[in-house]
């Protein structure tokens, strides 16, 4: 049945169109605006955490170098000294990650909404009858894609 539906389709006339909502989101200019908004939210937290890992990285290596010189209670303070750095550094990486992803996921869906909006809108000019996201197969003729990147593109 569902095979026989774009058949059907065609036979009555009706226009079908496909978007390619991964390369809507790699090519349009807002997608590409939103992706730089987020880095530069975030990148001096991420390199900050850079800085932090790197530090313990170092103190590490520091802490193996002069072990055998340490008594056994110097030892056991900077085991835990680096222990205690290592959880903060995870938990703050953590953060990180939540925080970016939930800002990633706040921006792809202003994104969405407004090439949702921009694919309607192509499709009501152009009098598409149906328009897909996802298809196993695509003849290249119904691939509306450009237009809506075009179409998202000039509506900033």
């Amino acid at each position: 049945m569902a095979l026989a539906a774009p058949a059907w389709a065609q036979a009555q006339g009706a226009r079908i169109g496909f978007v390619d909502s991964d390369r809507m989101l790699r090519e349009a200019e807002p997608a590409k605006a939103a992706q730089a908004k987020l880095e530069q939210e975030f990148s001096r937290r991420e390199k900050d955490l850079s800085a932090a890992g790197n530090a313990l990285k170092a103190a590490t290596e520091k802490f193996e170098r002069e072990a055998p010189t340490m008594s056994d209670s110097q030892r056991t303070q900077r085991q835990r000294q680096l222990l205690e750095q290592d959880r903060e550094l995870q938990r703050k990486t953590r953060e990180f990650q939540e925080d970016l992803n939930a800002r990633r996921n706040e921006e792809l869906q202003a994104v969405l909404d407004r090439a949702n909006r921009v694919v309607k809108q192509v499709a009501e000019a152009e009098k598409y009858d149906v328009i897909l996201q996802e298809a196993v197969y695509l003849n290249p003729q119904l691939d509306i894609t450009d237009k809506v990147i075009k179409a998202l593109n000039a509506s900033k």
